[in-house]
């Protein structure tokens, strides 16, 4: 048997010579690309590490004072040209359509990435007879390279995602890196296919393949489309939940079949660590799961103490609040991933949420970390104060869509609590210790997050971990009632703040009398802002704990953020930080004011720091 395999393998070799230089260029090639993905994350986060030491430095110089006469001085030309690779890399955008925006170094990155791909897919692929671009070369390469990235794409779409913490980039802005990496290998996977397929109607002998080899890998490419298929950003926002449930099981058909079909062919090796990466990933969360909500599964007689309460607002707008974990804490900004048995569809269904409060290290009363209290102790009291809560408990602002927010709200509108169980925190907050100026930008409910990291730089501030000297908050409604969403908090901060710093709250109604605003294409959420119209005073509608205070102007019509922020820029020194969280109207507002030229940091202008947070679900 063997005597007659070796003298038959080296016949069907001398047969087809092209046959080992595919086969050893199909194993080298996925290398090749991986060490190249490898030397771009190192930059990527060298560069992370580099941002945080200058930072870190800059921190403890003394501000410029902002009275200097500005002269261009070479001296700042670093400075300067720092500030033109930040307006040239992520305030320079491509907008496709009303509700998504590429910056050009995420246009950068996706370019880079597909020119790779396919560079590394298509290059040699002349064979011995002179034929350029042979199918027999690169079908089958296509099919390897594709397995290849599952691993990179799993540990992308992961909560627990190692590359953020090399990157510095929070896992929920790697999503947009995963999502374009699988639709590359879907047209890679799918190129492989159906030249396949040809390549067994011409000439290729089917027989040599097991019976399920074809049928398995059609299987797991038509889960692939039918993912994609509800990915679609704006299907996938209006109808999540559906995306959800799909994506978990086309992803193990994806997988398996991923599997079982590149094993056959020796690359099952690609594939495999995709279920230990998924698996790891769900092990944290689920440990986390338990370790933050132990009193529960304790059968703890006190545990339904912790159910939260749920208020509803507005008729689009949920607050939730529970006490807290004493072990969880959290920095400003960041997000929560919320289950609630008794909401979702299935118990084990949970959803990402920013938390709206902070915890008790940035008690404005007593900054220490001693403020933190034992929820058993506290269980029995009752609730705190309104403004109160945004120190004392875990607070969610959530905006009502269809489904699980809905019904949600339902629980709401009839008074009942909910069991919430915590699995957090996630992602990264931005560092504005060393920021001179710090204004935040909100549209609506993105108040979440900038009401948030208003409470934790006045916290650094009155700790001395802050330098920031004027503070900003800009919030942008439809309605003057939604105010009292946060009027209690702003309130009790503003009373608390230390006089070193100076502070200006403006609120926006876009519509004061109810009356729905015109929607413009380019501002795609509840808020309707654009740089145009002069605002009017409108303090008749200023709930009355924010009338005693100066800093807080109440107005009507539409903020015009170019003039609002070109003007801290011209009164600033040393560094300026602007955080947005609004929709895509609001986030392509700032990124159009901050494209400001190098002769304004030459000049002595302020080093400018843009953040932007996503929106919504997807």
């Amino acid at each position: 048997m063997d005597a007659f395999s070796a003298p038959t393998l080296f016949s069907r070799a001398a047969a087809n010579p092209d046959k080992p230089i595919r086969v050893g260029r199909n194993k080298a090639y996925p290398r090749q690309l991986w060490w190249f993905i490898a030397s771009f994350i190192a930059f990527v986060a060298i560069c992370q590490f580099a941002s945080w030491l200058a930072l870190k430095i800059s921190a403890r110089r003394p501000s410029p004072s902002s009275s200097q006469t500005r002269a261009a001085s070479w001296r700042r030309l670093p400075s300067a040209l720092v500030n033109t690779y930040r307006v040239v890399a992520f305030r320079w955008t491509l907008n496709i359509g009303p509700t998504f925006t590429l910056t050009l170094a995420e246009l950068f990155v996706v370019c880079g990435y597909i020119i790779a791909l396919y560079t590394w897919s298509f290059v040699n692929t002349t064979n011995l007879a002179g034929q350029k671009l042979n199918q027999s070369y690169w079908e089958n390469r296509l099919g390897v390279l594709g397995a290849s990235q599952l691993p990179l794409i799993t540990v992308l779409g992961t909560k627990n995602n190692a590359l953020s913490y090399i990157t510095g980039v929070s896992y929920d802005r790697l999503k947009f890196i995963h999502r374009m990496m699988a639709r590359s290998v879907f047209i890679l996977l799918w190129s492989h296919g159906i030249a396949r397929v040809r390549l067994f109607r011409l000439s290729l002998d089917a027989s040599q393949y097991p019976s399920w080899f074809v049928p398995l890998g059609i299987l797991a490419m038509s889960a692939f489309t039918l993912l994609l298929l509800v990915s679609v950003r704006p299907l996938r926002a209006r109808v999540y939940e559906l995306f959800y449930y799909v994506h978990v099981l086309t992803v193990l058909i994806i997988l398996f079949g991923g599997y079982f079909h590149a094993n056959d062919e020796g690359f099952g090796f690609y594939v495999w660590p995709c279920f230990a990466i998924w698996g790891l990933d769900r092990a944290m969360r689920l440990a986390r799961l338990i370790f933050y909500n132990h009193l529960y599964f304790g059968f703890s007689s006190t545990a339904h103490r912790l159910d939260a309460s749920v208020e509803l607002l507005s008729p689009h707008l949920v607050r939730l609040h529970l006490k807290r974990p004493p072990h969880f804490r959290w920095t400003p900004g960041q997000t929560a991933y919320v289950a609630m048995p008794g909401v979702s569809r299935f118990p084990i269904e949970s959803h990402p949420f920013t938390i709206a409060s902070v915890d008790a290290r940035y008690d404005l009363n007593a900054v220490s970390e001693k403020a933190v209290v034992d929820v058993e102790k506290v269980a029995d009291a009752d609730s705190d104060a309104d403004g109160t809560l945004y120190w004392n408990e875990l607070v969610f602002l959530i905006h009502v869509r269809e489904g699980y927010t809905r019904r949600l709200a339902d629980c709401a509108a009839r008074g009942e609590k909910v069991k919430v169980l915590i699995d957090g925190p996630y992602g990264f907050s931005p560092n504005l210790d060393g920021d001179d100026t710090v204004i935040l930008v909100a549209g609506s409910s993105g108040v979440t997050y900038t009401l948030s990291t208003f409470l934790g730089v006045l916290s650094h501030v009155k700790s001395g971990k802050s330098k920031c000297r004027k503070l900003i908050f800009v919030w942008c409604i439809r309605d003057a009632s939604h105010i009292e969403w946060i009027s209690q908090a702003l309130s009790r901060a503003l009373e608390l703040a230390p006089a070193t710093i100076d502070i200006t709250v403006r609120i926006y109604v876009t519509s004061p009398n109810g009356q729905s605003v015109p929607r413009d294409s380019s501002w795609a959420e509840e808020e309707s802002l654009h740089s145009s119209e002069n605002a009017s005073p409108a303090t008749k509608t200023r709930p009355s704990s924010l009338l005693n205070f100066q800093a807080v102007q109440v107005s009507s019509g539409r903020p015009d953020l170019t003039a609002l922020l070109h003007e801290q820029i011209e009164g600033t020194s040393g560094r300026l930080s602007v955080t947005v969280c609004g929709s895509q109207g609001i986030a392509r507002a700032c990124r159009t004011a901050l494209r400001i030229p190098m002769s304004t940091t030459l000049k002595g202008g302020p080093s400018v720091v843009l953040h932007v947070e996503s929106f919504g679900y997807a």
